[in-house]
């Protein structure tokens, strides 16, 4: 790479989400933890550093920090929200708690547009989140703009080539937000924009072969998206180094497993082992009900089932899994990431310690949709670029309760259903996750002219760039229709469908 930005990472949710917007503008940027040390920076084409938001407040004990020296490396840098707060305290101004906190939506009015906020209006809509505020700025800053409650909502550094913002650019919140990164970026950083997805698979192709060497990859391969994109970016790489196995849990969905392997044995050519594991997983799900438990369950069966073909595999130093970042930030802490545990991810515990192997994560700082766009780079298929994300834990996450063979079967006839229908409405683009739910509740109908009392069926769809938020599909009433009437005369056991409306936060997009 010819230049980067370094963002470091005070915790912040929306930390690979800016990392998102500055490779939008064609800069590569890279997510560091929060006290990087300043040489450590100086070893790679720096050419700005934005320091992110974060739960914590600077005054507190044990509150994140950065190394104080990255504002001598002569590079500018952006503090966003607490990033801002961190910043302005090390350099000399007052950070207090706000009389009236900021959340939500709000007004910035701008009194200086030389350089930050240069061809914004006068007022521009922002979105803030923050209970603390610059103070007393000192001798040492210039504010830029202000809210109604946030006087220093925007400063500027009078000597150091350092920015503060109180608002989050990088949330499709603030309209504006994509102009006050790339002002920054190109105009303050000197930025050239000369960074493409080409870029990082050639990159990342090299890294691949410069971390395997003569041996072979593993790599777990369950025909969605990440793991399509990961085995293709690898076998491109070192080609039959490549060993992929297809752990059949019992969990997929409708003739998946035939599927995968007609599409990358017979049309890709890659070695594809099949492990039958179907007995095993759902013997150890007997009985289960707790969320957490079931994916904690499949983890260990899914650690057994490698195993058993893994170790059959000669020179197998690596696994490859297909780890985006919102699996590791929701995953909780990890490289002293403060972030919140919001749910447990098999594929980012502890399997290759288990197999005693090296791991291989090249799809680990990306989103899914920067992941698509490596995919159509690398010639997939249209149907497996664009193919909807389906969990690690297969339907198991999907049916509320216990798991037994008769609800996987409802369930998967459901969702059979759902998908046949929103592709036949031109929809399934649009929607960038469809999924059906079995809930463990029975309602009382008329079927037949007598009492039914059966299974509910819920529908989610929901339409998001990043999968971090998400907001529910807004499907036709018809096509809407169309499923439930499908779905309650054609899946036996089932008299009633319902659509959640649901956004995230606060409800994730899986129900479990």
């Amino acid at each position: 790479m010819k230049e980067m930005v370094a963002i470091l990472d005070f915790g912040s949710q929306y930390g690979q989400l800016i990392a998102r917007r500055v490779r939008e503008q064609n800069v590569y940027s890279r997510i560091c933890p929060a006290g990087t040390p300043a040489k450590e920076l100086t070893k790679i084409p720096l050419k700005g550093i934005i320091l992110s938001g974060g739960p914590a407040s600077v005054y507190q004990p044990n509150a994140p920090r950065c190394d104080e020296r990255i504002f001598d490396l002569g590079v500018p840098i952006l503090g966003i929200c607490y990033g801002m707060q961190l910043g302005c305290q090390i350099l000399g101004a007052e950070v207090i708690p706000a009389k009236n906190r900021e959340y939500g939506r709000g007004t910035l009015a701008i009194h200086d547009k030389a350089d930050l906020f240069a061809t914004l209006p006068d007022e521009t809509p922002i979105w803030a989140s923050h209970g603390d505020q610059v103070g007393n700025l000192g001798d040492g800053f210039v504010t830029l703009a202000s809210t109604k409650t946030c006087p220093h909502a925007a400063v500027r550094h009078r000597k150091k080539q350092f920015f503060g913002v109180q608002f989050h650019p990088e949330v499709s919140h603030t309209p504006k937000g994509a102009v006050v990164l790339k002002n920054f970026l190109y105009d303050i950083c000197g930025c050239t924009g000369d960074w493409k997805m080409s870029d990082f698979v050639a990159e990342t192709v090299q890294a691949i072969r410069r971390q395997i060497g003569d041996a072979k990859v593993i790599c777990g391969l369950s025909g969605g998206v990440d793991s399509s994109v990961v085995a293709s970016l690898i076998h491109q790489a070192i080609g039959d180094q490549l060993v992929c196995i297809l752990v059949d849990n019992g969990l997929l969905r409708r003739n998946e497993r035939e599927s995968i392997v007609s599409t990358f044995r017979d049309h890709f050519h890659m070695d594809l082992h099949v492990v039958d594991w179907s007995r095993q997983f759902l013997a150890g799900l007997a009985g289960v009900t707790d969320p957490q438990i079931k994916r904690k369950t499949i983890g260990a069966e899914f650690i057994k089932a490698f195993k058993s073909e893994a170790n059959k595999i000669e020179n197998a130093r690596f696994l490859a899994q297909g780890t985006l970042y919102p699996d590791v930030i929701e995953s909780g802490s990890k490289d002293g990431n403060p972030a919140a545990n919001i749910k447990l991810h098999h594929n980012v515990g502890g399997l290759p310690a288990e197999l005693g192997f090296e791991l291989v994560e090249p799809l680990r700082d990306l989103f899914k949709d920067e992941v698509r766009r490596v995919g159509e780079y690398l010639g997939l298929p249209e149907d497996i670029v664009w193919r909807h994300p389906f969990p690690g834990p297969g339907l198991a996450v999907r049916v509320i309760g216990e798991v037994t063979p008769e609800r996987l079967e409802v369930l998967r006839a459901a969702d059979e259903i759902l998908i046949d229908e929103i592709k036949a409405a031109g929809l399934y683009r649009r929607i960038s996750q469809a999924l059906t739910v079995l809930v463990p509740v029975s309602t009382v109908g008329v079927m037949g002219d007598e009492r039914s009392y059966e299974n509910v069926i819920a529908v989610r769809a929901v339409e998001t760039t990043d999968f971090m938020t998400a907001d529910f599909s807004r499907i036709p009433h018809e096509v809407l229709g169309t499923i439930s009437s499908r779905i309650i005369n054609e899946v036996r056991g089932v008299n009633r469908v319902v659509y959640d409306i649901s956004s995230k936060p606060p409800a994730t997009i899986e129900w479990e």
